[in-house]
């Protein structure tokens, strides 16, 4: 269905859900039997999923599960509401499944209860189920509920672990798991169903963060344990214990307050495989443990300066025992293959190009799916290596940027490709490019939106960035306005179409602004050595490479340098922040949005990662906080913020409003009561989009900037 957008792009366009052209299969998942693609889409166009269903050997598409077949709204646990905000997921109705890896099984979540679909026929199993998984042979369901790890069989429910209590759970990864190290689940099933690892969290040592709910009639306030940075983190262990029933055995992985627990596997041969982070992120071990003997060895240990970016590529060879792992050790993230004690067999990749991430591994024609870089960090393409050794073979050709989901015997994939010139596309197609079926088409657009354009400068220091313009039309010189993230492991000008839908930068175009976007360093995609110039120091060397960026622009007589804003969201608002204190000659307005503003406030992980302890690095913080400059503040400054943001606390704003009214420096504030971190009721994103759009063109559309 076409996205009808006028002509003219609003502020009400710019709130709605999902971009122009976005509306595209998500979570796509071959069937077990490999004869059948599933996936999530919506029939409206809107953000109600429903589950749908294409059989490769007829063509047949169809909805297999409706989300309105349910008859009743969502009503989910907070647990569950806050992990769809670790995951950033907007979407409702369906939106999650999991098949059964050797059975035509498969569980759907529908608005707070758990199904089984089997044959056509959906059936309910429970109710308040976190992270369930299924068993291979489609037998047995285990979830969280109440912090207890739980199976449901043909017999009933019973509880795998005991002993939860108010701070102390079973089988659930905590906060800064699922926020900074991207682990989500806290229990994993061996492969035969025999053994149950699980993760046992301690937070009652943790502050408790009240956050109230101001907004609302009646009085609620959520308690949430916070580690700050340089605080304690949960005390965390790893116990295994038979499914069958029986005592918990408790591996020694040493003290938890130096350690993380990062990733849990179970290998086919019966080994749990553990993947231990110190603290200080510079050092990852991969161990393994066997839950018979009780013996655990180290098969990988890689220290790294200053860090250790985390990945998931370890997969395992069932025939062989061989593992895949991936190593920064030589600049750029390379793949590997081990034996199954550990020793290095071969790289399999590039030692002068990063590899983004491994796809899939087919132990009958030994061979590895990833994704990397083509000659450009602005492009993703796909690739495929024997396991070997040899020469990548690209699949993919046209540039742009290429996802894949592999079939299990990689007789085929699924493909998503876009640019910034094309929306996406879904084909299913041979890894020898042919074309099998299109499942989605691109979107046909009303509103002609133009693709920003690709350039590369040169940094005061000499190193090359990339960036994108979003050009206005006309003849006059435009005011330019940063639109920022800079954060570390992030890159934002990439050749995809959601660059191109960015509907407020491309508004703030149609309305006369230069829009610029920058991947300063720090920025991801480039080697470690690119992304590690920020350690110990953030908001410097970005603001810096922001700085150029404009100065560039205006060398180049494409923008007026006297009126220059920026405006960014998340560590975009810190960015925002710290280019209107550490650069206030040049930057006149700016948009912060729920910013970070002293590091001492932030989450462990995150921050010790980048910035080391307050204790170790007392200078770091201290430069590193807005509070800090606070009196250096020269231009037009508004802060946004939702009062119950339980990643970035409302009272980073609060602290920076603060030091600025005791510096004399006066700011603008717009509060949403009811949002967390991401906002989503879009009559607020509507009305902040409104007040962003005024706040610009009433302080830079002029012909002059906002003045002192």
């Amino acid at each position: 269905m076409a996205e009808r957008l006028g002509t003219r792009i609003t502020p009400a366009i710019v709130a709605r859900y999902p971009r122009p052209g976005m509306s595209i299969p998500a979570r796509i998942a071959y069937s077990p039997d490999g004869k059948a693609i599933t996936y999530l889409a919506s029939e409206r166009g809107d953000l109600v999923f429903d589950l749908w269903r294409f059989e490769l050997e007829t063509g047949r598409t169809e909805v297999l599960i409706r989300a309105a077949e349910t008859g009743r709204e969502a009503e989910l646990s907070l647990q569950e509401r806050l992990r769809r905000e670790r995951l950033r997921r907007r979407e409702v109705g369906i939106t999650e499944y999991w098949w059964a890896a050797e059975a035509p099984v498969m569980l759907v979540p529908i608005e707070g209860d758990l199904y089984r679909w089997e044959a056509g026929s959906l059936r309910r199993l429970t109710s308040g189920a976190i992270t369930p998984q299924i068993s291979r042979d489609g037998r047995l369901v285990f979830f969280v509920r109440d912090g207890e790890v739980r199976v449901l069989d043909q017999d009933g429910e019973r509880a795998l672990t005991s002993g939860a209590q108010p701070g102390v759970g079973n089988g659930s990864a905590e906060y800064v798991a699922q926020e900074e190290l991207d682990r989500y689940s806290g229990f994993w099933v061996s492969r035969d169903s025999r053994w149950l690892a699980f993760e046992q969290v301690d937070e009652r040592h943790v502050p408790v963060y009240p956050i109230v709910h101001q907004g609302q009639d009646r009085i609620e306030i959520e308690e949430h344990r916070y580690p700050f940075a340089g605080a304690d983190n949960v005390r965390w262990r790893l116990g295994v214990t038979p499914v069958a029933g029986g005592g918990v055995r408790w591996l020694d992985l040493g003290d938890p307050e130096d350690h993380y627990l990062a990733r849990v596997d179970w290998h086919p041969d019966g080994r749990l495989f553990i993947q231990r982070l110190r603290r200080d992120w510079r050092l990852l071990e991969l161990l393994a443990f066997d839950p018979t003997t009780g013996r655990t060895s180290t098969l990988v240990s890689e220290q790294a300066d200053p860090w250790i970016n985390l990945h998931d590529d370890l997969r395992f060879d069932p025939r062989t025992g061989e593992f895949t792992w991936s190593s920064e050790s030589g600049g750029f993230r390379r793949l590997s293959v081990h034996a199954p004690d550990g020793r290095l067999q071969r790289w399999l990749t590039w030692d002068d190009r990063p590899v983004d991430a491994l796809l899939g591994l087919d132990a009958l024609s030994r061979q590895v799916a990833f994704a990397a870089p083509s000659g450009s960090p602005l492009e993703r393409h796909l690739y495929r290596v024997p396991l070997d050794g040899g020469a990548p073979v690209a699949l993919t050709a046209d540039g742009g940027t290429h996802h894949a989901v592999f079939a299990p015997d990689f007789s085929s994939l699924v493909e998503v490709f876009d640019s910034v010139r094309r929306p996406p596309a879904v084909v299913v197609r041979r890894l020898d490019g042919g074309r099998i079926a299109v499942l989605h088409e691109p979107e046909r657009l009303d509103h002609d939106l133009r693709p920003p354009e690709f350039h590369s400068f040169e940094s005061e220091e000499g190193v090359t960035l990339h960036a994108a313009l979003y050009r206005p039309e006309g003849g006059t010189l435009p005011p330019i306005l940063v639109s920022v993230y800079g954060g570390p492991a992030t890159q934002t000008v990439q050749d995809t179409w959601a660059l191109t839908v960015d509907m407020r930068a491309q508004m703030l175009a149609e309305r006369g602004f230069l829009v610029i976007k920058i991947d300063n360093r720090g920025s991801a995609r480039r080697g470690l050595r690119f992304e590690a110039a920020i350690a110990g120091r953030l908001g410097d060397r970005e603001v810096t490479d922001q700085a150029a960026g404009v100065r560039w622009l205006a060398s180049l007589g494409l923008g007026d340098a006297s009126r220059v804003g920026i405006y960014g969201w998340s560590y975009g608002g810190y960015m925002t922040a710290m280019a209107m204190l550490k650069a206030p000659d040049l930057f006149q307005v700016g948009v912060a949005g729920a910013p970070v503003t002293s590091w001492d406030g932030y989450d462990t992980a995150y921050t010790e990662k980048y910035l080391g302890t307050p204790r170790d690095n007392p200078d770091g913080y201290r430069e590193a906080s807005a509070l800090t400059h606070a009196h250096r503040l020269r231009g037009r400054l508004l802060l946004i913020h939702g009062l119950i943001d339980e990643n970035v606390h409302f009272r980073h704003t609060a602290r920076l409003m603060d030091a600025l009214t005791k510096a004399n420096r006066p700011y603008d504030l717009l509060i949403y009561p009811n949002e967390r971190h991401m906002p989503r009721s879009e009559r607020d994103r509507e009305a902040m989009e409104t007040r962003i759009l005024a706040y610009f063109e009433s302080l830079l559309a002029g012909a002059s900037g906002p003045g002192p």
